[in-house]
Protein backbone atom coordinates (compact mmCIF):
# COMPACT_ATOMS: atom_id res chain seq x y z
CA UNK A 1 0.00 0.00 0.00
CA UNK A 2 1.25 3.74 -0.89
CA UNK A 3 2.25 6.25 1.22
CA UNK A 4 -0.55 9.37 1.26
CA UNK A 5 0.40 12.07 -0.45
CA UNK A 6 -0.19 15.87 -0.18
CA UNK A 7 -2.63 15.28 -3.29
CA UNK A 8 -4.75 12.43 -1.18
CA UNK A 9 -4.63 15.35 1.47
CA UNK A 10 -5.98 17.93 -0.41
CA UNK A 11 -8.44 15.97 -2.20
CA UNK A 12 -9.52 14.78 1.30
CA UNK A 13 -9.73 17.94 2.76
CA UNK A 14 -12.02 19.73 -0.28
CA UNK A 15 -9.23 22.20 -0.97
CA UNK A 16 -6.83 22.77 -3.56
CA UNK A 17 -3.29 21.55 -3.62
CA UNK A 18 -1.84 25.26 -3.11
CA UNK A 19 -4.32 25.36 0.06
CA UNK A 20 -3.03 22.50 1.30
CA UNK A 21 0.78 22.89 0.70
CA UNK A 22 0.12 26.50 2.46
CA UNK A 23 -1.33 24.69 5.82
CA UNK A 24 1.51 22.39 5.73
CA UNK A 25 4.21 24.90 5.57
CA UNK A 26 2.38 27.13 7.89
CA UNK A 27 2.56 30.39 5.13
CA UNK A 28 -0.73 31.17 5.96
CA UNK A 29 -3.18 33.33 4.15
CA UNK A 30 -5.65 30.42 4.57
CA UNK A 31 -9.34 30.61 6.47
CA UNK A 32 -9.44 28.65 10.01
CA UNK A 33 -11.90 26.39 8.61
CA UNK A 34 -9.70 25.01 5.28
CA UNK A 35 -6.36 24.89 8.10
CA UNK A 36 -8.79 22.66 10.09
CA UNK A 37 -9.93 20.52 7.36
CA UNK A 38 -6.61 20.00 6.66
CA UNK A 39 -5.25 19.14 9.19
CA UNK A 40 -8.10 16.23 10.14
CA UNK A 41 -7.24 14.77 6.49
CA UNK A 42 -3.45 14.98 7.59
CA UNK A 43 -4.47 12.62 11.08
CA UNK A 44 -6.80 10.64 9.15
CA UNK A 45 -4.88 9.49 6.32
CA UNK A 46 -1.35 9.23 8.57
CA UNK A 47 -0.15 11.77 6.22
CA UNK A 48 3.94 11.56 6.60
CA UNK A 49 6.08 15.00 5.24
CA UNK A 50 8.83 13.63 2.87
CA UNK A 51 11.38 16.14 4.26
CA UNK A 52 14.17 15.57 1.98
CA UNK A 53 12.19 15.66 -0.88
CA UNK A 54 11.06 19.12 0.26
CA UNK A 55 14.19 20.14 1.48
CA UNK A 56 15.09 19.47 -2.31
CA UNK A 57 12.33 21.40 -3.85
CA UNK A 58 13.17 24.78 -1.72
CA UNK A 59 17.05 23.91 -2.32
CA UNK A 60 17.85 24.28 1.42
CA UNK A 61 21.00 23.88 2.49
CA UNK A 62 21.54 22.72 5.93
CA UNK A 63 24.25 25.30 8.05
CA UNK A 64 25.92 23.33 11.33
CA UNK A 65 29.01 24.86 13.06
CA UNK A 66 31.20 22.93 15.90
CA UNK A 67 33.46 24.31 18.56
CA UNK A 68 36.24 22.26 18.93
CA UNK A 69 39.25 22.49 21.04
CA UNK A 70 42.10 22.56 19.54
CA UNK A 71 46.04 22.43 20.55
CA UNK A 72 48.31 19.27 21.65
CA UNK A 73 45.79 16.72 21.97
CA UNK A 74 45.30 13.79 19.78
CA UNK A 75 41.71 12.63 20.98
CA UNK A 76 40.62 16.03 19.56
CA UNK A 77 43.09 16.07 16.40
CA UNK A 78 40.97 12.63 16.27
CA UNK A 79 37.63 14.30 16.80
CA UNK A 80 38.42 17.33 14.48
CA UNK A 81 39.42 14.59 11.57
CA UNK A 82 35.99 12.52 12.12
CA UNK A 83 34.45 16.29 11.87
CA UNK A 84 36.40 17.21 8.57
CA UNK A 85 35.39 13.61 6.75
CA UNK A 86 31.62 14.15 8.00
CA UNK A 87 32.09 17.32 5.95
CA UNK A 88 33.48 16.09 3.02
CA UNK A 89 31.13 12.66 2.73
CA UNK A 90 27.55 15.33 3.12
CA UNK A 91 28.06 17.54 1.28
CA UNK A 92 25.44 15.95 -1.55
CA UNK A 93 22.96 16.30 1.19
CA UNK A 94 22.82 20.02 0.86
CA UNK A 95 25.01 20.28 4.36
CA UNK A 96 27.12 22.62 5.22
CA UNK A 97 29.46 22.32 8.82
CA UNK A 98 32.05 24.98 9.45
CA UNK A 99 34.50 24.96 12.27
CA UNK A 100 35.34 26.99 15.04
CA UNK A 101 38.66 26.27 17.35
CA UNK A 102 38.58 27.17 20.80
CA UNK A 103 40.99 26.36 23.79
CA UNK A 104 40.41 23.22 25.59
CA UNK A 105 38.81 22.67 28.96
CA UNK A 106 38.01 26.60 28.93
CA UNK A 107 34.38 27.31 29.30
CA UNK A 108 34.77 30.89 29.33
CA UNK A 109 36.64 31.32 25.93
CA UNK A 110 33.64 29.14 24.44
CA UNK A 111 31.04 30.89 25.88
CA UNK A 112 32.62 34.35 24.61
CA UNK A 113 32.46 33.19 21.46
CA UNK A 114 28.71 31.52 21.62
CA UNK A 115 27.47 34.94 22.70
CA UNK A 116 28.79 36.87 19.54
CA UNK A 117 26.85 34.28 17.70
CA UNK A 118 23.88 36.38 16.12
CA UNK A 119 20.25 34.69 14.91
CA UNK A 120 20.75 32.90 11.32
CA UNK A 121 24.41 32.66 11.90
CA UNK A 122 23.72 28.88 11.35
CA UNK A 123 20.77 26.01 11.70
CA UNK A 124 22.53 24.35 14.50
CA UNK A 125 25.06 24.58 16.79
CA UNK A 126 28.19 21.35 18.34
CA UNK A 127 30.26 22.42 21.11
CA UNK A 128 33.04 20.23 23.61
CA UNK A 129 32.58 22.18 26.66
CA UNK A 130 32.54 22.26 30.27
CA UNK A 131 29.91 23.37 31.85
CA UNK A 132 29.83 26.72 33.83
CA UNK A 133 27.49 29.36 34.54
CA UNK A 134 28.90 31.02 31.72
CA UNK A 135 28.37 28.48 29.20
CA UNK A 136 24.64 27.88 30.66
CA UNK A 137 24.13 31.61 29.73
CA UNK A 138 25.15 31.30 26.38
CA UNK A 139 23.82 28.11 25.48
CA UNK A 140 20.35 29.89 26.71
CA UNK A 141 20.84 32.96 24.82
CA UNK A 142 21.30 30.94 22.05
CA UNK A 143 17.79 29.11 22.36
CA UNK A 144 16.22 32.62 22.46
CA UNK A 145 18.04 33.11 19.30
CA UNK A 146 16.61 29.47 18.07
CA UNK A 147 20.15 28.12 17.64
CA UNK A 148 19.63 25.09 19.28
CA UNK A 149 22.97 24.00 20.61
CA UNK A 150 24.03 19.92 20.62
CA UNK A 151 26.50 19.08 23.14
CA UNK A 152 29.56 16.59 22.29
CA UNK A 153 31.43 14.15 24.54
CA UNK A 154 31.11 16.40 27.59
CA UNK A 155 27.22 17.53 28.88
CA UNK A 156 26.43 20.83 29.77
CA UNK A 157 23.59 23.14 30.46
CA UNK A 158 21.03 20.20 30.26
CA UNK A 159 18.25 22.01 30.74
CA UNK A 160 18.86 24.19 27.69
CA UNK A 161 20.95 21.71 24.98
CA UNK A 162 18.97 19.84 22.26
CA UNK A 163 20.71 16.44 22.97
CA UNK A 164 23.78 15.11 24.49
CA UNK A 165 25.92 13.03 21.85
CA UNK A 166 28.56 11.10 23.74
CA UNK A 167 29.41 8.28 26.06
CA UNK A 168 27.56 8.20 29.27
CA UNK A 169 31.08 9.12 31.61
CA UNK A 170 30.20 7.75 34.86
CA UNK A 171 29.98 4.16 33.09
CA UNK A 172 32.73 4.46 31.24
CA UNK A 173 34.85 5.43 34.65
CA UNK A 174 33.19 2.26 36.21
CA UNK A 175 34.59 0.62 32.97
CA UNK A 176 37.78 1.59 34.41
CA UNK A 177 37.51 0.50 37.85
CA UNK A 178 36.11 -3.26 37.00
CA UNK A 179 39.52 -3.19 34.92
CA UNK A 180 40.96 -2.05 37.89
CA UNK A 181 40.32 -4.53 40.09
CA UNK A 182 40.99 -7.50 37.76
CA UNK A 183 44.49 -7.08 37.59
CA UNK A 184 44.49 -6.14 41.16
CA UNK A 185 42.55 -9.92 42.16
CA UNK A 186 43.94 -11.13 45.26
CA UNK A 187 47.05 -8.51 45.60
CA UNK A 188 46.69 -5.15 47.32
CA UNK A 189 47.33 -1.97 45.30
CA UNK A 190 47.81 1.61 45.70
CA UNK A 191 45.15 3.23 42.89
CA UNK A 192 46.00 6.72 41.33
CA UNK A 193 43.12 8.71 39.39
CA UNK A 194 44.69 11.44 36.92
CA UNK A 195 42.08 13.79 35.40
CA UNK A 196 42.20 17.01 33.70
CA UNK A 197 39.87 19.52 35.82
CA UNK A 198 37.00 18.69 37.71
CA UNK A 199 35.12 21.22 36.67
CA UNK A 200 34.77 19.54 33.53
CA UNK A 201 31.65 16.99 33.65
CA UNK A 202 32.97 13.91 31.48
CA UNK A 203 36.06 14.31 33.46
CA UNK A 204 34.19 14.36 36.84
CA UNK A 205 31.56 11.66 36.27
CA UNK A 206 34.21 9.30 35.40
CA UNK A 207 36.29 10.04 38.06
CA UNK A 208 32.77 9.62 40.30
CA UNK A 209 32.27 6.09 38.66
CA UNK A 210 35.65 4.75 39.28
CA UNK A 211 35.59 5.69 42.55
CA UNK A 212 32.24 3.84 43.35
CA UNK A 213 33.90 0.30 41.75
CA UNK A 214 37.52 0.62 43.83
CA UNK A 215 35.25 1.17 46.86
CA UNK A 216 33.59 -1.70 46.12
CA UNK A 217 36.73 -3.77 46.80
CA UNK A 218 38.26 -5.09 49.95
CA UNK A 219 40.36 -2.83 51.63
CA UNK A 220 43.41 -4.15 50.16
CA UNK A 221 42.74 -1.41 47.55
CA UNK A 222 43.51 1.93 49.21
CA UNK A 223 42.52 4.77 46.61
CA UNK A 224 44.82 8.21 46.37
CA UNK A 225 43.66 11.70 45.50
CA UNK A 226 43.62 12.72 42.18
CA UNK A 227 45.79 14.66 40.08
CA UNK A 228 44.40 17.54 38.18
CA UNK A 229 46.79 17.73 35.53
CA UNK A 230 44.45 20.15 33.04
CA UNK A 231 45.35 18.14 30.08
CA UNK A 232 48.91 19.72 29.89
CA UNK A 233 51.53 16.98 29.39
CA UNK A 234 54.05 19.43 31.30
CA UNK A 235 52.30 19.28 34.59
CA UNK A 236 51.86 15.44 33.79
CA UNK A 237 55.30 14.96 33.89
CA UNK A 238 55.77 17.12 36.97
CA UNK A 239 52.58 15.94 38.98
CA UNK A 240 52.66 12.56 38.08
CA UNK A 241 56.86 12.27 39.02
CA UNK A 242 56.19 13.65 42.37
CA UNK A 243 53.46 11.36 43.35
CA UNK A 244 55.23 8.27 42.13
CA UNK A 245 58.27 9.36 44.51
CA UNK A 246 55.72 10.25 47.21
CA UNK A 247 54.33 6.82 46.75
CA UNK A 248 56.29 4.67 45.00
CA UNK A 249 54.12 1.41 45.50
CA UNK A 250 51.39 2.89 43.10
CA UNK A 251 50.23 -0.37 41.18
CA UNK A 252 47.23 1.23 39.34
CA UNK A 253 46.79 4.64 37.51
CA UNK A 254 43.69 5.70 35.80
CA UNK A 255 43.88 8.90 33.63
CA UNK A 256 40.80 10.14 32.40
CA UNK A 257 41.99 12.93 30.46
CA UNK A 258 45.00 14.34 27.90
CA UNK A 259 48.32 15.08 28.73
CA UNK A 260 49.38 10.90 28.43
CA UNK A 261 52.51 11.69 25.91
CA UNK A 262 54.40 12.27 29.17
CA UNK A 263 52.52 9.35 31.44
CA UNK A 264 53.56 6.94 28.80
CA UNK A 265 56.93 7.70 28.70
CA UNK A 266 57.36 7.68 32.19
CA UNK A 267 55.64 3.97 31.85
CA UNK A 268 57.87 2.92 29.55
CA UNK A 269 60.84 4.45 32.12
CA UNK A 270 59.47 2.19 34.65
CA UNK A 271 59.94 -0.73 32.69
CA UNK A 272 57.81 -4.60 32.93
CA UNK A 273 57.55 -3.06 37.46
CA UNK A 274 55.28 -0.65 36.19
CA UNK A 275 51.44 -0.16 37.61
CA UNK A 276 48.53 -1.71 35.75
CA UNK A 277 47.33 1.61 33.43
CA UNK A 278 43.83 2.09 31.88
CA UNK A 279 43.47 5.46 29.79
CA UNK A 280 41.37 6.81 27.20
CA UNK A 281 40.49 7.27 23.21
CA UNK A 282 42.48 5.37 21.05
CA UNK A 283 45.10 7.54 19.06
CA UNK A 284 48.06 7.13 17.33
CA UNK A 285 49.74 7.61 20.52
CA UNK A 286 47.98 5.19 22.63
CA UNK A 287 47.66 2.82 20.22
CA UNK A 288 51.24 2.42 19.93
CA UNK A 289 51.53 2.59 23.70
CA UNK A 290 49.37 -0.33 23.77
CA UNK A 291 50.66 -2.91 21.23
CA UNK A 292 53.98 -2.31 22.75
CA UNK A 293 52.99 -3.27 26.28
CA UNK A 294 53.28 -0.04 27.81
CA UNK A 295 49.64 0.49 29.31
CA UNK A 296 46.74 -2.20 29.61
CA UNK A 297 43.67 -1.30 28.62
CA UNK A 298 41.97 1.85 26.77
CA UNK A 299 38.27 2.94 26.47
CA UNK A 300 37.60 4.45 23.57
CA UNK A 301 34.35 6.54 22.98
CA UNK A 302 34.26 5.97 18.38
CA UNK A 303 34.62 9.86 17.77
CA UNK A 304 33.64 8.91 13.85
CA UNK A 305 30.44 7.45 15.25
CA UNK A 306 29.64 9.95 17.75
CA UNK A 307 30.30 12.74 15.09
CA UNK A 308 28.04 10.77 12.97
CA UNK A 309 25.01 10.71 15.21
CA UNK A 310 25.73 14.33 16.12
CA UNK A 311 25.12 15.29 12.29
CA UNK A 312 21.94 12.88 12.63
CA UNK A 313 20.36 14.73 15.43
CA UNK A 314 21.26 18.23 14.26
CA UNK A 315 19.69 17.64 10.78
CA UNK A 316 16.29 15.92 13.01
CA UNK A 317 16.55 19.33 14.50
CA UNK A 318 16.95 21.72 11.86
CA UNK A 319 13.67 19.75 10.44
CA UNK A 320 11.72 20.19 13.59
CA UNK A 321 11.38 16.10 13.99
CA UNK A 322 12.66 14.95 17.60
CA UNK A 323 16.43 13.48 17.26
CA UNK A 324 16.96 9.42 17.81
CA UNK A 325 19.15 8.03 20.45
CA UNK A 326 22.16 9.52 20.95
CA UNK A 327 24.12 7.45 23.57
CA UNK A 328 27.47 5.57 22.64
CA UNK A 329 28.56 2.42 23.99
CA UNK A 330 32.27 2.69 24.37
CA UNK A 331 34.75 -0.48 23.24
CA UNK A 332 37.14 -1.52 25.81
CA UNK A 333 40.58 -2.07 23.49
CA UNK A 334 43.38 -4.35 25.00
CA UNK A 335 46.66 -5.37 22.92
CA UNK A 336 44.82 -8.56 21.44
CA UNK A 337 42.02 -6.42 19.71
CA UNK A 338 43.39 -3.62 18.07
CA UNK A 339 41.35 -2.97 15.27
CA UNK A 340 43.75 -3.14 11.60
Amino acid sequence: MRNPTLHDVARAAGVSYSTADRVLNARGGVAEKSVLRVQRAIEELGYQRDVHAANLSRRRVYDFRFYLPFGDHSFFSVLRDAVEAQAAARILDRVRISIRDVPPLDSAALASDLMRMEAGDCDCVAIVGSDSPALTEAVERLAELRIPVVTLISDAAPDLRAVYVGINNCLAGRTAGRLTRLAHRQRDGLILPILGKLNARDHRDRLQGFCEVIAEADAGLRLLPALEVHDRPERMQELLGAALATWPGITGIYSIGAGNRALIHILEQLGPERPFAVLHELTPLTRTALSGGVIDAVIDQKPAEEVGLALDAMKAIADDRPPLASEIIPMIYLRDNLPA
